[in-house]
């Protein structure tokens, strides 16, 4: 920068060269406070994202992992905010009790008073019987173990042996069982199986219960049984496979699974769903399918050899691995939200900006979505195209101008950029009804396996990961199907060593165990 108290030359045009040349220096020294500030405001939201992770609370974590070790707190906590908010409006009515099943066994128990005191106090006459006051109360009767012994009579030609001819010997064939010179029956298959991969239990744990029944049964043992359980269910597993691929609309998702003998230090659980999380009657509901897909990589290869061939849509979140695939990719408005979110956490108190206008803005999509849930595929493409479409448009608008007007680099830049980067893929729901506005669906279905994991912690070998993949995807599909787990499990153990080629009256919508359980 020029001296000041030099002095200043008479030529009008040394003059302007010193004036731009001080422009010049102005200009350069405005960009890099410009670059200092974006730079001190890259770091600030760097430290307050890591600060949320840390210490703040997700609004999209479920209530359930939340209250795994508070729950009697949390609830209570819960019920006296509800009633703070409710005294607002109206008084709160007194929780009822939720009557107990009709279907659970019943021992009644009368309690009267004795027989001399069946007189009236003040005349001495006889009471009657005016009615009854009933109450009900829950007993838990500890699981019983028992041992169901096989015994097979054997037959012989006497006369034969008289002779001294050889002897033929007749004896009925043993009964079909899922694991061949195994004492474990479907049932206690079944218990393992379902206490591990519903419940989340891990087999040392079950190995200690087993002990408080006298029972020696160890975690090496368990672990054989569900492999081999495994391969018994292999077949029902690549019939739902099929029938997956045959769907119009697959999600998809993927979380990391640690595996000790396996060359590779992070593996992949892979899930592939289709349908809903519940059973409905709607006919064109397709098939409630939730299947795990265990792979030693996160590659696009992985993808691409499950849905080999497969050209229908596939929701999934913004990972390009899903690219090599052949499906037509469908986008997921939760990841863009979720960004928008955390742009909207890195704000002052009390302070609104772009990231609040985004997140009232797909909030009304959402909106749209909660009032349509229940009607037909076809009703709700033209409802959306009517009611969605408009809002998609206004968003787009807004978010190639906002790609203007913020620093790439910033939490609102980045989330604007994803926006954009997906946005052939977040409005292709509008094509198909069938279709979600997000990849929550599968994001829902892998939580189970997130949540197991953090109690068995990893697997032992890939064969092991590969026999969790069967076993957790025939419980969660089970459970999408209104199925009990337990009574699945064991059905599917039942039947198939009796007719393992025989499995399409297996698939979980076509059983009805329900019923069936409670009439036995």
């Amino acid at each position: 920068m020029q001296n000041a108290s030099k002095p200043l030359p008479s030529d009008p045009q040394a003059l302007q060269n010193i004036v731009l040349d001080l422009q010049d220096q102005l200009a350069e020294k405005e960009a890099q406070v410009d670059q200092l500030s974006q730079q001190y405001q890259q770091l600030l939201e760097q430290f307050r994202i890591a600060q949320q992770k840390q210490f703040g609370q997700s609004s999209e974590t479920s209530a359930n992992q939340l209250g795994l070790f508070n729950e009697a707190e949390q609830t209570i906590a819960e019920d006296d905010t509800e009633a703070e908010h409710e005294t607002l409006t109206y008084t709160r009515n007194k929780p009822k009790r939720k009557p107990l099943p009709d279907d659970l066994s019943r021992d009644i128990v009368i309690h009267d008073i004795p027989e001399s005191e069946k007189t009236c106090d003040d005349c001495g006459h006889d009471l009657h019987p005016m009615g009854e006051d009933k109450s009900e109360q829950l007993e838990f009767i500890p699981a019983s173990i028992k041992v169901i012994e096989h015994i097979r009579p054997k037959y012989s030609c006497r006369h034969c042996e008289q002779q001294g001819t050889e002897v033929a010997i007749k004896i009925a064939p043993p009964p079909p069982i899922p694991i061949p010179k195994s004492f474990a029956t479907a049932s206690l298959l079944a218990q393992i199986i379902t206490s591990k991969y519903q419940y989340a239990l891990p087999l040392y744990r079950q190995e200690s219960l087993f002990k408080q029944y006298g029972i020696e049964l160890s975690r090496k043992t368990m672990a054989d049984w569900m492999i081999r359980s495994s391969e018994l269910l292999t077949g029902i597993y690549q019939h739902l496979k099929t029938v997956q691929l045959q769907q119009s609309v697959i999600y998809a998702d993927e979380t990391p699974l640690k595996v000790i003998h396996e060359d590779k230090s992070r593996c992949y659980m892979w899930v592939y769903c289709t349908g809903t999380d519940s059973p409905s009657e709607h006919p064109d509901q397709p098939p409630n399918i939730v299947l795990y897909d265990y792979q030693a990589s996160r590659s696009g290869q992985c993808a691409k050899d499950y849905l080999q061939g497969y050209e229908g849509y596939l929701q999934v979140d913004g990972y390009q691995a899903y690219e090599q695939t052949e499906a037509t990719l469908v986008g997921c408005f939760a990841h863009a939200r979720r960004k928008f979110i955390e742009a909207q956490r890195l704000q002052a108190k009390g302070k609104t900006g772009k990231a609040d206008w985004a997140v009232n803005h797909i909030r009304k999509l959402y909106r749209i979505e909660s009032e349509i849930k229940d009607m037909s595929p076809q009703d709700r493409q033209a409802i959306r195209q009517q009611k969605a479409q408009p809002l998609l448009q206004q968003f787009k608008a807004w978010l190639d101008k906002s790609a203007l007007q913020v620093p790439p680099k910033s939490a609102v830049g980045k989330a604007v950029a994803y926006s954009l980067g997906q946005w052939h893929k977040l409005e292709r729901y509008l094509e198909d009804g069938h279709l979600g506005i997000d990849n929550n669906r599968a994001e829902r279905a892998i939580k189970p396996f997130v949540i197991g994991r953090k109690n068995w912690l990893f697997s032992n070998t890939a064969t092991g990961a590969q026999a969790s993949a069967i076993l957790y995807s025939l419980i969660e599909t089970a459970k999408a199907n209104g199925l009990i787990p337990f009574d699945y499990i064991k059905h599917l153990l039942d039947e198939l060593p009796k007719q393992p080629d025989n499995i399409d009256h297996l698939l979980p919508w076509q059983v009805n165990l329900i019923q069936n359980d409670k009439s036995q």
